[in-house]
């Protein structure tokens, strides 16, 4: 099977982890990851989004280890639009997290506009920090967590 998926990837992280463990059991996986311009969007604070280059080595290097677990091939191209690469006839999966669910729903609206058949939509659960809290990219961010999801020492409730 053909499996997509997208993001900004600034930083991986463990939930991050567990969407690549998930596609990379399906078949062989495309990552869409969004543009330098497309980028800045994704992030819910006023913050610097490591350049197209910086964020896709770091994404090839942890999909490696994935695809060599996996026996799989893997690609990593650019997005320059939310609905990315996804509404390309050739997938056959399409992998999200619960709240990219509507996303996926609106890709295959697309695909049925072009013709073209309906992805699987795999949701793949958050990962929680220490917390109880999701593990996201914009908590790693601010510095309230690692990305493993530990509370960084400024903000693991101890004085």
């Amino acid at each position: 099977m053909d499996v997509a998926l997208g993001g900004t990837f600034d930083p991986v992280h463990d939930g991050h982890r567990a969407l690549f463990e998930r596609a990379f059991e399906l078949g062989d996986v495309t990552v869409g990851l969004t543009s330098d311009d497309l980028a800045p969007a994704t992030r819910n604070v006023d913050r610097h989004v490591r350049s197209f280059e910086e964020r896709k080595a770091d994404l090839e290097a942890e999909l490696r280890d994935f695809a060599g677990e996996h026996d799989r091939d893997f690609e990593v191209r650019k997005l320059t639009e939310p609905t990315g690469i996804a509404t390309e006839e050739q997938f056959d999966v399409l992998i999200v997290s619960p709240e990219t669910k509507d996303g996926g729903e609106r890709i295959n609206e697309l695909r049925a506009e072009k013709g073209n058949g309906p992805l699987e939509i795999v949701v793949v659960p958050h990962v929680e920090a220490e917390d109880g809290d999701i593990i996201s990219s914009t908590r790693i961010v601010v510095g309230e967590i690692d990305e493993h999801g530990n509370l960084t020492p400024d903000n693991d409730g101890r004085d």
